[in-house]
């Protein structure tokens, strides 16, 4: 009989919660309010993206969670040096290093991790050592995993976007393949294994499937949903469908 596989970790993104509250430049909704919310529905972690803009949360929010909340808390950001002061200066549980554009309306790729790799390693280093968890936000390529294995970080976060918007069987088959060969080298090369990006109720199963993969992060689809009925449940019925994929009920 196999063994049974780990369960899977949910960190919840309250990026879109700040977002309707900097629609109005009001205090309410509070994203700190909704991490408890999330917490309340079986969140396992809490991630918020610190974008160069400002568009949606700001620093008083990350330093409220870091020190108010029960759940680790793991931060997305640039390799903006004011963003990364920062992060060293409040020690959340981890941060992941993303790529970022003005313009772009969300995160739309990997980092170009071996064009990058003289400017992240001193980065990776500083936060290590500082006692933080350092991720990379990869695309699901080989080349792009072992360079990000090669800095010395604790995990990948791999890019989910491109299986999420798939729209065919054949696309969508391919693409998780490639998160499965990706998620499979990164555990091969000691890396603790994450994935995240466009996953929603329908589409979280297969991925969640994947053995290897250890905690997904996913915002958008479970906001949304608690519009409708909650976040605490909304947060309570994306951690089921995880679960379920883990134990072998995938659609």
């Amino acid at each position: 009989m196999a063994a049974a596989l780990p369960m899977i970790r949910l960190g919840v993104n309250v990026d879109h919660v700040a977002t309707l509250r900097e629609a109005r430049q009001t205090v309410y909704p509070d994203p700190v309010a909704a991490a408890c919310l999330a917490l309340r529905g079986g969140a396992d972690n809490i991630t918020v993206h610190l974008r160069e803009d400002r568009r949606h949360i700001r620093e008083s929010d990350v330093t409220r969670l870091v020190r108010e909340l029960p759940l680790p808390v793991n931060l997305e950001m640039s390799l903006n040096p004011v963003i990364v002061e920062f992060a060293e200066s409040i020690r959340p549980a981890e941060v992941c290093f993303v790529p970022e554009r003005r313009a772009e309306r969300t995160t739309e790729s990997g980092l170009a991790v071996r064009l990058l790799a003289d400017r992240l390693f001193p980065v990776v280093q500083r936060l290590s050592e500082a006692g933080i968890r350092v991720a990379l936000f990869v695309d699901p390529v080989d080349d792009e995993v072992a360079a990000a294995s090669a800095l010395g970080i604790h995990a990948v976060e791999l890019h989910t976007g491109a299986y999420a918007e798939s729209r065919d069987a054949a696309s969508r088959a391919h693409r998780l393949e490639r998160l499965s060969t990706a998620a499979r080298r990164a555990r091969s090369l000691g890396l603790a294994v994450h994935a995240g990006h466009g996953l929603d109720y329908d589409s979280v199963a297969r991925v969640a499937a994947i053995p290897e993969i250890e905690t997904l992060n996913i915002g958008h689809a479970i906001v949304s949903r608690a519009v409708f009925v909650g976040l605490e449940e909304a947060t309570r019925l994306m951690k089921e469908r995880m679960r379920d994929a883990r134990r072998g009920g995938v659609p």
